[in-house]
């Protein structure tokens, strides 16, 4: 079986340096146990102790047994890097009975499969993290490891942290407990995804965009995806591992593409480009609810159930009735998701149309790189004839422009028909 590391695609540096920080929090699990002391998990950012009298760690001058091991970590790379599944593999390295990861033991298979009692996992469902739930958080991660090892808390998309979510974290990273293990998942350490002072107390490990080889190597050796398929997959996909895998697998991921790398045809006036955008947000919206539906479904479900819908003795009626309050925040909770998941669709269907246009740039420059999508090739190529070189860049703009206005919570639809009609005009 391979370790907890495999599905980290094309992130040796990286894995290299988690899997000597899950050796150096094994041995200070085993230094504690020898002398009968709490596990003390050292505080610098650069990977050495802070702890002792002699900047060792330990009174004495004595080697620390958890040099490389800190409490506290941030993710970062771009989307597709793996940010999520380097630090899973990472909570299920520090709860491997051998310190290793090496996916065979009960502390790797829970942590991975996400039961793992000490291992709490934060997926942000709607716009940000809350203060309320940061909070809790907190408090529970404070508790004494159950399984003897360490709590280990994952908050995948930090960058959605509110403002006082930060500070409600940022509180728990200054002053961790000795048993706590905090990692982060951002795209950068801008200030603008992860706070100056909650980075200031966090050791980073960058990813990189994995090559489209690596990718397509995972394809075909996890998923039994035919090579030819996989290859083309993971070229448009940019290098992103999840989408791979929906365009190799999902029919419809792929029918969304090709209406989206339509677009640029379709755009011959005003109306057209008001159309073009109108059929892209809706395409969206449908992609999104289709996503949420069934969760939204059992959800409502389960707490009309636990509130004592269908019931039929005294004062079931009532307890119902009373319980509009409860309904009215799962539906604001479930509106909040949806929302994100309208903007992620949108945001990939922008994602392929930037490479389109990527395309275009690269052959009216005469670049020596291979297009990211092979099938619309030859429209790229007519398009790069046709604005030449500026006028493909100006394009290319205006998409990363409509994804910077989306992220900044302009009106999705307001943000795509500005793009339309800059792609339109040139």
């Amino acid at each position: 079986m391979p370790d907890v590391f495999a599905d980290l695609v094309g992130q040796d540096d990286a894995v290299a340096t988690l899997r000597r920080a899950a050796e150096a929090a094994a041995a200070v699990l085993r230094h504690a146990a020898a002398d009968r002391t709490p596990a003390l998990v050292p505080a610098g950012v650069d990977g050495t102790a802070t702890a002792g009298t002699d900047g060792t760690g330990r009174a004495g001058g004595a080697p620390d047994p958890g040099a490389g091991m800190t409490h506290a970590w941030i993710f970062t790379g771009p989307p597709g890097s793996g940010r999520s599944v380097a630090a899973r593999a990472f909570a299920a390295a520090l709860q491997c009975a051998h310190g290793t990861g090496c996916g065979e033991c009960p502390g790797c298979h829970t942590t991975m499969a996400g039961t793992h009692a000490d291992v709490r996992l934060v997926v942000p469902e709607g716009l940000s993290i809350g203060v309320g739930e940061m909070r809790a958080l907190v408090l529970r991660a404070a508790s004494t490891p159950s399984g003897g090892r360490w709590q280990v808390v994952v908050i995948e998309d930090a960058d959605r942290l509110t403002e006082a979510a930060g500070n409600a974290l940022l509180k728990a990273i200054e002053e961790p407990p000795p048993r706590t293990v905090f990692l982060l998942c951002a795209p950068s350490t801008h200030p603008d995804d992860v706070s100056v002072t909650i980075r200031s107390r966090c050791r980073v490990v960058p990813l990189r965009q994995p090559p489209a080889t690596a990718v397509a190597e995972v394809l075909i050796r996890r998923d039994g995806v035919a090579p030819d398929v996989a290859q083309w997959a993971a070229a448009a996909a940019q290098g992103h591992v999840g989408r791979a895998r929906r365009l190799a697998r999902d029919p419809e991921a792929r029918a969304r593409r090709e209406a989206v790398l339509a677009v640029p045809r379709r755009l011959t006036g005003v109306g057209a480009a008001f159309d073009a955008a109108s059929a892209l947000i809706e395409a969206a919206e449908a992609e999104a609810e289709a996503s949420v539906a069934e969760a939204d479904a059992t959800e409502r479900a389960a707490l009309e159930t636990a509130l004592g819908a269908g019931g039929t003795g005294r004062g079931a009626a009532g307890a119902i009735r009373g319980a509009a309050g409860q309904l009215k925040d799962l539906e604001k909770r479930q509106k909040s998701r949806a929302t994100r998941a309208q903007r992620d669709a949108l945001d990939r269907a922008l994602v392929d149309l930037a490479g389109f246009y990527r395309d275009a740039l690269t052959m009216a420059l005469r670049a020596p790189v291979a297009p990211v999508h092979t099938d619309t090739a030859a429209m790229a190529e007519a398009g790069a004839q046709k604005w030449d070189a500026e006028g493909a860049l100006r394009r290319l703009e205006a998409v990363l422009e409509c994804r910077a206005a989306i992220e900044a919570n302009v009106k999705p639809r307001i943000a795509v028909e500005a793009m339309m009609l800059a792609l339109w005009r040139g």
